[in-house]
């Protein structure tokens, strides 16, 4: 990977890709919260801002692009709320000056109150139409969410490529392995569960509120997963909240889909898994200057302790019984 991607994307680039596809810009350009790609709201001038993404290179194919926008797409034709690429020239995926890039509709909102009741049924219920629709055939260009790509794979990364401090390397290689036996003993009490198109990153960050209810954005991360992947990221608080919580979201979700009650095995294993490969995403893009600029502690000997600490109470947490009887 090109670890410094985005060095040519200037101001002057980004005006000059999106009038490419017969837009008018007014010079006008938003820099908004994105790490993994490039995102800006860009003025136009005869009519609302747009949002232009473009995508990190090398990191997906345009077919497996290509087919995130498809799924994406198929969901707003159901009038779920979600945010697609807009189809300009025929085309929803547009490179320019070495750049990919897509163009999608300005959405405001507000973080969702996921301590309200009824906030968590309307989400319950969106999701579960997500997944309803996303059952219905498997991807074929993007990834499983398994335990080799969010697990060993980045724990061998990290371990070989001196982000550790020498002094803890062997702690965490011990911490690690035991954590990842815990992953497969829960992904075997859960046992063949179904996989279908998630959205793969569904936290509190990727859902705009409005008094209409949620929009789903960013579906860059979509990949095959266990329904629950879309659901455990909105959990938080003790054991006795998240139990209320999930009950909620469940109340909605099952209104549209069904929810195995054995995937429930998994929550804890999925929080270790996002542990592990979050840290190995913010080492692999270090090169990249925004990350040094956004996580200036990771090379630090107090994160690396504290990545110990999480991966030993998550150990304990995966041989806790599920949030109720699965």
């Amino acid at each position: 990977m090109d670890t410094h991607a985005f060095s040519g994307l200037t101001p002057d680039m980004v005006l000059d890709a999106v009038d490419s596809l017969g837009l008018r810009t007014d010079g006008r350009l938003l820099a908004l919260n994105s790490y993994e790609n490039r995102v800006y709201q860009v003025g136009l001038e005869d009519s609302a801002p747009l949002v232009a993404k473009f995508y990190r290179p090398a990191r997906w194919s345009d077919a497996a692009i290509l087919e995130e926008h498809a799924f994406v797409n198929e969901l707003a034709e159901r009038e779920i709320p979600v945010v697609p690429a807009l189809r300009l020239n025929e085309h929803t995926l547009h490179s320019h000056g070495g750049f990919r890039f897509s163009v999608f509709a300005k959405h405001g909102g507000r973080a969702p109150e996921l301590d309200q009741r009824d906030t968590l049924e309307w989400m319950g219920r969106f999701i579960g139409r997500i997944h309803a629709v996303g059952a219905i055939v498997p991807y074929q260009q993007r990834p499983t969410l398994d335990i080799d790509s969010f697990g060993v794979e980045p724990s061998t990364f990290l371990l070989g490529h001196d982000f550790i401090p020498p002094d803890l390397i062997e702690v965490y290689r011990g911490v690690v392995a035991q954590a990842l036996d815990g992953v497969r003993r829960c992904f075997d009490r859960a046992g063949a569960v179904n996989q279908l198109r998630l959205h793969g990153d569904c936290h509190i960050g990727n859902v705009l509120w409005t008094d209409a209810g949620p929009h789903f954005v960013d579906f860059d991360d979509s990949r095959m997963g266990p329904a629950v992947q879309d659901l455990w990221m909105l959990l938080s608080g003790e054991r006795n909240d998240m139990t209320r919580q999930l009950a909620d979201l469940l109340a909605g979700y099952e209104d549209f889909h069904d929810f195995d009650p054995r995937e429930l095995h998994l929550i804890e294993a999925l929080r270790t898994l996002r542990l592990i490969h979050y840290a190995a995403w913010i080492a692999r893009r270090w090169d990249d200057p925004a990350f040094p600029a956004a996580f200036p502690w990771f090379n630090t000997q107090r994160y690396w302790q504290d990545r110990i600490l999480e991966l030993r109470e998550q150990i304990a947490l995966m041989d806790e019984p599920p949030l109720w009887p699965a």
